[in-house]
């Protein structure tokens, strides 16, 4: 099978995995980086020279050259490059091309707000949350989640960016002043206290749980990412939590999902939902072959498409 994955750095841990598990399973794998793919659309061109990319010669001459054919992909799209990304996924998916997660799965994980719409439309469990466009809605959106303190989220933000832990009403507002001048959205959340800086990330492959960490933040800090500081021990989640985390995968239409969730004392709650996980603390913490679970279910999905050359 040939296989490409969509990303920016080769040298990552993720794209790196990626590609010696399937170099290790036989198959064609090429790292295309996904600005270098031109993205035309209203030109007449055969199905094989639709995508197109920009290359450089042994010389340095930068020239246009044809992307080579893949039966599926992986993309692994940076928040920075969201927009460019979709555009490109979207041109392999008209080529019917297996892909690991649509154009449109990963813009609505991208979007928090988009994101907990699709999961409470879906009946799934999620913190409290309320949007506004204005500052001025700030009390009516505190009230709306159950009082201070409250945790305040750009809508489009990864890795503990952009999120804010507000104890009072002075705090939430200069925040809030700061996104909106910033022409940017945020959406204030309630706070799970209960939780007390733990949360858990699941990996979806396919449907299944295949990995799953327990990531607890540093002293002081509320947000357990690990590019925050925060450390990881491997979990077994327990059934409700494993299959909460499927069916928010399955909700966003992401056939691979790093799920996180909060333990509350109303039961486990869905915080965000991940098209592009790494793999690289969730596979340290647990041992478990992540990288493999992903290219097992392209293989699978490849030979359902009759694309398994």
């Amino acid at each position: 099978m040939r296989i490409a994955i969509l990303s920016r750095n080769s040298a990552l841990y993720s794209t790196r995995r990626l590609v010696q598990v399937a170099q290790s399973r036989g198959h064609i794998v090429r790292v295309l980086d996904t600005l270098t793919i031109a993205v035309e659309v209203g030109l007449s061109r055969s199905a094989a020279a639709e995508l197109r990319m920009i290359g450089t010669t042994p010389l340095g001459i930068t020239r246009t050259v044809g992307v080579p054919e893949v039966d599926a992909i992986v993309p692994r799209i940076g928040a920075s490059v969201t927009f460019y990304g979709l555009a490109v996924v979207r041109q392999f998916e008209a080529l019917g091309v297996v892909t690991t997660a649509t154009a449109d799965a990963i813009a609505c994980s991208r979007d928090k707000l988009h994101s907990l719409q699709t999961m409470d439309q879906a009946q799934l469990p999620i913190p409290r949350s309320a949007v506004i466009a204005s500052p001025r809605a700030l009390v009516a959106a505190v009230q709306a989640v159950g009082g201070l303190p409250v945790v305040i989220k750009l809508i489009r933000g990864t890795q503990g960016r952009g999120v804010v832990l507000a104890r009072n009403l002075a705090t939430a507002a200069a925040v809030l002043e700061k996104v909106h001048a910033a022409r940017r959205q945020a959406l204030v959340q309630e706070f799970i206290s209960e939780a007390d800086g733990r949360d858990q990330r699941l990996i979806v492959v396919g449907n299944h749980c295949v990995a799953a960490m327990e990531r607890v933040a540093v002293d002081g800090e509320f947000r357990a990412n690990l590019h925050r500081g925060g450390t990881a021990v491997p979990i077994k989640p327990d059934d409700k939590s494993e299959r909460l985390a499927v069916a928010a995968a399955k909700a966003h239409g992401l056939a691979v999902a790093g799920v996180d969730l909060l333990q509350s004392n109303q039961g486990p709650l869905l915080l965000e939902v991940n098209s592009s996980p790494g793999l690289e603390g969730i596979e340290t913490a647990t041992g478990k072959d992540v990288a493999g679970a992903i290219i097992s279910y392209l293989e699978k999905m490849a030979h359902q498409h009759g694309r398994a050359g």
